[in-house]
């Protein structure tokens, strides 16, 4: 049986075509469902549902006088099904505004799908600069913020292995406020300085052979430091 990550549900949902309210005929919307047990205390089952969204739909609008005399509550439902789309169900809202929090609306799809294509785009040029040893793009990937960190992350990794120690200070002074990102460059760092046996003169952080004695720059007696 093949285990699938809510990631694949939503993705596979997406990919699809909406199926239809029965009581309105308007398409549904996907809903993403709160992390709380439902009905018989199994939870829901799915992590996204189909929702109907049309405040005119006939269930909707019928349901708020149905709640209120059968049950003496201020609510109403919404239909429902699962991402297989076999069977409707009706959902209770006790507010206009109910379920529609956790509606996933086209924006957020478009943003999602923007951001997968930006990190494969990011990827694939990457993959050319390693082959390539194009250092020069690695380095303007790193420091390019409008990059996805994923595809940042990756350029910190591969600036660690083809890079030398004449970009260090570029990236050095950077800020790049992502902590697992700040780490990543931290360690090519220290990856570069290790392939070229150098280090950070500790007085003026300026490049030096590790077995220097002497900074060359600041001329700091650096040997045992």
């Amino acid at each position: 049986m093949v285990i699938q990550t809510k990631e694949d549900i939503l993705e596979e949902m997406m990919s699809k075509e909406k199926p239809r309210c029965p009581h309105c005929g308007e398409s549904m919307g996907i809903y993403e469902v709160p992390s709380i047990n439902f009905s018989d205390g199994l939870g829901w089952g799915s992590p996204y549902l189909f929702l109907c969204l049309n405040d005119d739909c006939p269930l909707y609008v019928q349901g708020w006088d149905n709640m209120k005399e059968n049950y003496s509550h201020n609510a109403s439902y919404r239909c429902i099904t699962y991402p297989d789309a076999k069977n409707f169900e009706c959902m209770p809202v006790f507010s206009p505004v109910g379920a529609t929090g956790q509606v996933i609306d086209d924006q957020v799809v478009f943003q999602q799908e923007a951001l997968k294509e930006s990190i494969k785009r990011g990827f694939s040029i990457l993959a050319d600069c390693y082959i390539n040893k194009d250092d020069l793009t690695v380095v303007r990937i790193l420091l390019d913020s409008a990059e996805p960190v994923r595809v940042r992350i990756k350029a910190a990794e591969m600036f660690g292995d083809i890079c030398e120690t004449e970009a260090v200070e570029a990236v050095r002074s950077a800020k790049f406020g992502n902590e697992l990102l700040q780490k990543t460059v931290d360690n090519a760092i220290l990856k570069i300085h290790e392939r070229n046996f150098t280090r950070e003169c500790p007085f003026c952080a300026e490049t030096i052979k590790k077995r220097a004695k002497i900074c060359k720059h600041c001329k700091s007696e650096v040997a045992g430091v």
